[in-house]
């Protein structure tokens, strides 16, 4: 997975984190902000225990941060995030070196690596009736990895798990659809109902290559039903900053890249979700900006095989002017804490200087030496707000001097507020 991330400059703590890979971790509950290990997932046009969240304390403001299990291989984030560390940062950095002195190390459990499951306990929503469907529709990627027909055995009971679930729940998830979209949520639990049938007969037939495609059709109607039970925004974002672009929902956006140095791949979409729900302001400074074009025609700023970054412009800036202001747009790092209604606003594990994110975003992707799955090093430190979702695993391909030809949205473009791409100029 790979996840985007906003940058703050932070000298001193970069400085620090030198040779100093991140391995403390935390458990993912909804709602969602922060990246923890998942796997890269993006397209080209070009997966779940249940987790129980852990604390650490942050010692300058005396309240624990209980932060949730991101993808940081399919997660998102944009701007000048807390802390990211420097363009100069050595590539020889280890996993055998020291940790941070101050944070206990609590890895736990397998990690969420698929986008979809992250984004959907990622919504602002407490219905156990879903939630019990969802989980074995989600156990069978796990039961896929048995060789051959076998797996389907697995795969059979977890179909049965789900359809029992959703049979005995069906009262309660219908209750939690928000009123106004009740309607649709119904029109989804019927196609779902309908396809866990199917799904029951392609197992019947042993025709494995047959479950996965349903599966994730089954899930996006999870997913889908999920989302009608959310009834306006669920919280007011300080008055601070109120006037700036916000993203009250979620949205979804192409990312088309020309690839130089692959000649099996020339080019690559990659789909992002972005999550408005949990990172309004940072969602919505980079819908914002995308509507602007600003990362059109943009090269790939640095890969290293631990991020891929970029949105850094030309010339002395060091983000995004407004000309409507003629100053920078920076806007301020944001974190959901497990437990809390509302993201936490300029609070950090470290020092930082706080509103200084603005345009630069990078994708911190899982699997290398410096980020092995399960070992969250955002937490804390960066606001996650999206995932990629289609063709995360050729981030990895991306190289400095690749372009990205456009980003475009594909969805969720009213759920943008305060657009300033809109104000003339």
């Amino acid at each position: 997975m790979a996840a985007i991330v906003p940058c703050h400059y932070c000298a001193s703590a970069a400085t620090a984190r030198l040779a100093k890979p991140y391995t403390f971790s935390s458990r993912f509950r909804y709602p969602l902000s922060l990246g923890d290990a998942g796997p890269r997932s993006f397209s080209t046009r070009c997966s779940y225990q249940d987790p129980q969240p852990t604390e650490f304390q942050n010692k300058h403001n005396g309240w624990p941060f209980s932060l949730k299990h991101c993808a940081i291989s399919i997660a998102l984030a944009v701007g000048l995030v807390t802390g990211v560390p420097p363009l100069g940062w050595p590539t020889n950095a280890h996993a055998t070196s020291p940790v941070l002195p101050d944070l206990s190390v609590l890895i736990s459990g397998p990690p969420i690596k698929d986008p979809g499951a992250l984004l959907r306990y990622a919504l602002p929503i407490d219905n156990k009736a879903i939630r019990e469907v969802q989980k074995p529709l989600e156990d069978i990627t796990d039961s896929l990895k048995v060789a051959g027909v076998r797996a389907l055995d697995s795969v059979e009971r977890n179909v049965r798990q789900a359809s029992r679930a959703f049979k005995q729940g069906k009262t309660l998830i219908v209750s939690g659809l928000a009123e106004s979209k009740k309607e649709h949520g119904v029109e989804l639990l019927n196609k779902l109902e309908a396809g866990m049938d199917e799904l029951e007969l392609i197992v019947q037939d042993r025709n494995r290559d047959a479950v996965a495609p349903k599966q994730k059709e089954l899930l996006q109607y999870v997913g889908g039903v999920e989302e009608d039970m959310v009834d306006g925004f669920p919280y007011e974002v300080p008055e601070e900053y109120g006037n700036m672009p916000l993203l009250k929902g979620r949205a979804a956006v192409d990312m088309k890249v020309k690839v130089k140095d692959n000649p099996n791949l020339e080019e690559c979409v990659f789909h992002i979700v972005l999550d408005g729900y949990n990172a309004p302001v940072t969602a919505g400074n980079f819908l914002d900006l995308v509507e602007r074009h600003f990362y059109d025609g943009m090269e790939i700023q640095r890969a290293d095989g631990f991020v891929v970054q970029t949105g850094d412009p030309e010339g002395p800036a060091e983000g995004f002017i407004d000309p409507s202001t003629e100053k920078t747009r920076t806007i301020p790092l944001e974190i959901m804490v497990v437990g809390e209604k509302a993201p936490v606003y300029g609070a950090t594990l470290e020092e930082f200087e706080n509103n200084s994110a603005s345009s630069q975003v990078f994708w911190l992707l899982k699997e290398s030496e410096l980020t092995p799955s399960n070992a969250n090093i955002l937490d804390g430190r960066y606001a996650v707000f999206g995932y990629v979702t289609e063709n995360e695993d050729y981030l990895a391909d991306l190289k400095v001097g690749d372009v990205i030809e456009s980003i475009q949205v594909v969805s969720g473009l009213d759920n943008l507020v305060n657009p300033s791409y809109k104000i003339a100029g």
